[in-house]
């Protein structure tokens, strides 16, 4: 990022620029003369504050790419041990979409040591092709080694699109392999599209805190990049019989070139599994503290299913986050969702809106919840979630 200039021969001194820095990079020097410190961004606010015309920022240059080298859908699908992640599947099924719609090829990129079934994993997921480098570098995830092979595969190949699963790594990835590439990067999106008439990648995801529903574009740089969190799209039924081309790359750097070394992979077992469950009972702030989660325990215990919340209970103390539903908690895509208490602010519905069946339980019948519900019930939670669960134990005997 280019540094501000300063004309020391014009600049008074007044300090008008350094009331408006947001970075505190100017400081007025022993002869009441403006410096600036290695925290300038180069931003350009201080600039029109300047009565004397002292300021400048050189003009950065913009090296723009030819659009029409690049083409194609590019799915990275993550693995641990040589088993891959579920989210990559699912990926790789929007994935398949998008390059039906602009009619080209979709890529799996399979990075690891031990991993060349995952490529023809990826092939049966839909993959026309496979990118594979199998190298002892990559046994275990390190940003480096992984985001240089991925950004050389990008120079060499230049696809349109890629697409990584919103995971920790995922998420982690991306951002170096962004940075690396200087293209633009949508995190958490929670929809893709193609664009009729521009055909450009529409990345959908709430922003504002979770307020409303951006969509974003990157019209002039490639590839244009998107992490998607987990059951955001459904898994893909694999097709064993389907061929694809299976290319081998080398790995980009030594082991003595990587600075970052593993010691020892630690898996740490989450208390609640949200993500595969096929049942979840939520609850919100309309449990009133945290002696209401054990109706919501009791209820999930009968049902086979696992509690979940929304941040203002989690927020709370109420529960742990590890429960926490979603756009900052976990996207979960249960064949049945019971909300108890929740009002539906969209950052909630966007880690819980496509499970198969939704039911709403909720005091007020204006509550947002009920308007992606596919039932409702209006009434007191504490008198309607014990009323279920005795219910569903004479069902069940239980």
């Amino acid at each position: 990022m280019a540094l501000l200039q300063i004309n020391r021969d014009v600049c008074t001194g007044c300090g008008l620029c350094l009331q408006v820095c947001p970075f505190g990079a100017l400081i007025l020097d022993a002869e009441n003369i403006v410096v600036v410190n290695e925290s300038c961004t180069g931003c350009g606010a201080c600039v029109p504050e300047c009565p004397v015309n002292a300021l400048s920022l050189p003009e950065i240059e913009k090296k723009g790419v030819n659009l029409a080298d690049y083409s194609g859908v590019w799915v990275w699908v993550e693995q641990l041990s040589g088993q891959a992640s579920s989210i990559s599947w699912e990926m790789m099924g929007e994935g398949r979409k998008l390059a039906d719609k602009r009619g080209s090829v979709l890529t799996a990129c399979v990075l690891g040591h031990g991993v060349e079934q995952l490529a023809h994993q990826a092939i049966a997921y839909g993959a026309d092709r496979v990118f594979l480098v199998d190298d002892p570098t990559l046994k275990a995830y390190r940003t480096d080694p992984y985001a240089r092979i991925l950004v050389e595969l990008v120079k060499k190949y230049k696809p349109e699109i890629f697409l990584l699963g919103a995971s920790t790594r995922g998420r982690d990835l991306a951002g170096a392999v962004a940075t690396y590439l200087y293209t633009g990067l949508t995190a958490d999106c929670t929809g893709l599209e193609i664009e009729e008439g521009s055909n450009l990648l529409l990345q959908i995801r709430p922003a504002f805190g979770g307020n409303i529903m951006a969509t974003i574009k990157c019209p002039e740089r490639r590839p244009q990049m998107a992490t998607v969190r987990h059951h955001v799209f459904e898994m893909p039924r694999p097709d064993e019989s389907r061929t694809g081309q299976i290319i081998r790359e080398k790995a980009v750097l030594e082991e003595e070139s990587i600075a970052a070394k593993v010691l020892d992979l630690i898996v740490e077992k989450n208390e609640v599994n949200l993500a595969d469950a096929k049942i979840i009972v939520s609850g919100g702030r309309g449990l009133k503290g945290p002696e209401g989660f054990s109706l919501l325990h009791e209820l999930a215990e009968v049902l086979g299913g696992a509690v979940g919340a929304s941040r203002a209970a989690v927020d709370a103390g109420w529960i742990s986050y590890a429960h926490q539903v979603g756009q900052t908690g976990r996207t979960v895509r249960p064949d049945l969702y019971i909300a108890c208490g929740i009002s539906g602010a969209i950052q909630h519905q966007a880690g819980m809106r496509t499970s198969k069946v939704i039911v709403a339980i909720n005091k007020d019948p204006e509550a947002p919840i009920f308007q992606i519900a596919d039932y409702g019930i209006v009434g007191d939670l504490f008198t309607v979630v014990p009323a279920l669960t005795r219910a569903f134990k004479r069902r069940l005997n239980k």
